[in-house]
């Protein structure tokens, strides 16, 4: 079967690859349809590393997937706990926590200390025609979403989990540092939630654009204008209730400190590029901000499957390219350098 490797830093190779053996008791055999590009991805497919998680041989990237189930082992129950059937399409869950650790048992399993995650190394991800995975990492799919719409249920559950983590109220002021695929899906949760005004900022002209499109009430271009004095501007020197760090670190985190409101949550939901954040402590101190690092995600497939199932959140409208596995390296170049008004990649893999 095809799979798409990442050897080193950019060098992602179209590969033959042994196909998985049939799924032992518990698992299930998928054909991948559909698999999306995540920020995570590009992070590792750049520094052919991530945080501090280093590429030792050739790995499988990817972990946005849903796809069919081809075969199923014994006793194979999905994420509702029912029986899982063969034909089912489903979205799947990249995470396996070992559900006995402590933080497992407290309801923690994104936290999880024997966590194995699709596409991290060791574990080979979803950029493959054929994957092996749990069964109760399966989700079934309602007939009225697409395999595209059920890959990118995953991103949608980060947004919703970081939402979750702001305890948000309606009417409650909202910025969103960053324009990408997570940020603007925070976006539409947090419409959800009942949150205006909400400031998107970013410095790609097409992703404000984006963000105007699904409901942002400002959306700031950093390129052009002070995003911190814009947004002090906006709430005539207040600042905002929450705010959602969704870029990659750096000048956003200090940023957000700056436009949170006295007793303002930050929610910092980006991937930083370095090991280590600066921020500004003193006003953080004097406001008394809660800042809190949001961790992928938890419980969000049997939450987010009725979100865009019954239309009250549209996913497919983020895509904005499609390309076929064979093609995948373009599809990472391309993510990587911005071009042509990228927000969303989908590699389709068998059709779907």
């Amino acid at each position: 079967m095809l799979a798409a490797r990442l050897h080193g830093s950019r060098d992602i190779r179209i590969e033959k690859v042994l196909a998985p053996p049939g799924p032992e008791a518990g698992q299930a055999l998928i054909k991948v349809e559909a698999t999306g590009i995540c920020g995570s991805d590009l992070h590792t497919y750049l520094d052919a590393r991530i945080g501090d998680i280093q590429l030792q041989s050739p790995l499988v990237l990817g972990h946005e997937f849903a796809g069919s189930v081809v075969e199923t082992g014994a006793g194979a129950r999905d994420g509702h706990d029912d029986p899982l059937q063969t034909g089912r399409r489903v979205a799947v869950d990249p995470a396996t926590p070992c559900h006995c650790c402590e933080f497992c048992q407290k309801g923690h399993p994104n936290l999880c200390r024997r966590l194995h995650f699709c596409g991290l190394w060791p574990d080979d991800g979803s950029l493959v025609e054929y994957i092996r995975v749990p069964a109760r990492s399966c989700f079934p799919l309602p007939d009225q979403l697409t395999c595209e719409e059920g890959a990118l249920l995953e991103p949608l559950g980060v947004a919703l989990h970081a939402v979750s983590l702001a305890h948000m109220h309606l009417e409650e002021s909202v910025a969103i540092l960053g324009a990408g695929p997570i940020g603007l899906l925070i976006l539409k949760v947090a419409l959800l939630s009942g949150a205006r005004p909400i400031i998107v900022t970013d410095r790609f002209p097409w992703r404000l654009d984006v963000a105007r499109r699904f409901g942002a009430d400002h959306a700031i271009n950093i390129e052009e204008s002070n995003p911190i004095d814009a947004i002090l501007e906006l709430t005539r020197g207040r600042g905002v209730d929450v705010v959602f760090e969704a870029a990659w670190g750096g000048a956003a985190a200090e940023a957000a400190i700056e436009i949170g409101c006295l007793g303002a949550r930050i929610i910092m939901v980006g991937i930083p590029t370095e090991s280590q954040l600066t921020l500004p402590a003193a006003p953080a101190r004097r406001k008394g901000l809660t800042v809190r690092f949001s961790r992928r995600m938890k419980h969000t497939y049997s939450r987010t499957i009725p979100l865009v199932a019954d239309g009250r959140i549209n996913i497919r409208d983020l895509i904005t390219h499609r390309l076929p596995l064979t093609q995948a390296d373009k599809a990472f170049a391309m993510n990587a350098a911005y071009e042509d008004a990228v927000v969303k990649v989908v590699v389709g893999i068998s059709g779907g």
